[in-house]
């Protein structure tokens, strides 16, 4: 039996919950949880903000841990191995995506907090394809967060070819923003941060070499002409019009953050500058698994706030409050173990 804490309606309190995984699937392994990060996602999942979460509701997808067991065919995941699993618990390996690599674009995928039960539990299961090794360099219990929040950030880079010589402005310095930043700034590009005062020493020293108060309309007017790629990573509207005027000719505004409300913006400059709107869904494994590698390499770790999985509806509402700084892990009760 696997302990995990469930909700059993929208928005409801999280309480123990107690269930059987059945016979462990050939291609699948379980993994001991070690931590996991509460991302934004799991808050809208949990309140069925995007009408497609099933109930009872277990999260987490940024899960930090060890294999504990694993299925016949699984051969290059072994027990004790140290390992992740994020938003996506399972693809089905054979659609065109799939095999071009981009199982994250998989229309068949399995997320890992809808129509499955996810990592605030003492254990969870997932398709081996889905599950990446860890770095030894990587403390395991600061690193759940990068398995959703920094691939979200990270992949951008690798999907577009951004070279290092790239100006890249980053708005919003919170849960993904304070990754960018690390991850924009070890890639070598020159990063300008877009947030408020109140974050802009904070900013700095997460990899910013420029500072712009994202609410000063004045102020983003004097970036104009000076992006190549700018990620959103907020989830409220913006006169985006505004943002697009900050890009060079082929320059990208790129969305990250979740914006619900219609997005409206004037065509006439995509076509006379050859701009780009885009957005995307975390990363592939094998960009996962690179994605490991090179924060091991710089050093580059979520900023993190701990809370015992026993006080997990403590941290929904921290989370809640925005006064999260900057992800929130669960550590898994030892009595869960």
């Amino acid at each position: 039996m696997i302990q995990a804490y469930a909700a059993t309606s929208a928005g409801t309190a999280l309480q123990p919950f107690e269930y059987d995984p059945g016979e462990l699937a050939p291609d699948e392994v379980e993994i001991d949880v070690h931590g996991c990060g509460i991302c934004h996602s799991d808050l809208s999942v949990w309140r069925n903000e995007w009408g497609i979460s099933t109930f009872p509701f277990v999260g987490g997808h940024e899960v930090a841990g060890t294999i504990s067991a694993r299925g016949e065919q699984v051969a290059h995941l072994n027990i004790g191995d140290r390992v992740g699993l994020g938003w996506h618990s399972g693809y089905c390996n054979h659609c065109f995506q799939c095999l071009s690599g981009d199982h994250n674009l998989c229309t068949q995928s399995t997320a890992s907090i809808i129509d499955h039960f996810g990592g605030f539990a003492n254990k969870v299961r997932a398709q081996q394809t889905s599950v990446i090794q860890i770095p030894n360099a990587l403390a395991l219990g600061e690193v759940g967060p990068l398995l959703c929040g920094g691939i979200t950030v990270f992949n951008p880079l690798v999907q577009f070819n951004i070279k290092p010589t790239a100006h890249i402005g980053v708005i919003g310095i919170g849960g993904l923003g304070h990754l960018a930043l690390q991850f924009a700034s070890a890639w070598g590009c020159e990063v300008t941060a877009l947030t408020s005062e109140a974050k802009m020493d904070e900013a700095r020293h997460m990899g910013a070499h420029h500072c712009i108060n994202s609410r000063d309309p004045g102020a983003i007017q004097t970036m104009a002409g000076t992006f190549d790629l700018v990620m959103s990573t907020v989830n409220v509207e913006m006169d985006w019009n505004e943002v697009i005027a900050t890009l060079k000719p082929k320059g990208r505004l790129h969305i990250l953050g979740a914006v619900t409300a219609p997005f409206t913006v004037s065509i006439m400059p995509f076509i006379f500058h050859q701009l780009f709107l885009s957005g995307s869904p975390v990363g592939s494994p094998a960009t996962l698994s690179a994605m490991m590698e090179f924060a091991a390499r710089h050093h580059i770790l979520p900023v993190t706030e701990h809370f015992d999985l026993a006080r997990i509806n403590d941290a929904f509402e921290h989370l809640e409050s925005g006064k999260a700084r900057y992800r929130i892990v669960l550590d898994v009760n030892q009595s869960l173990k």
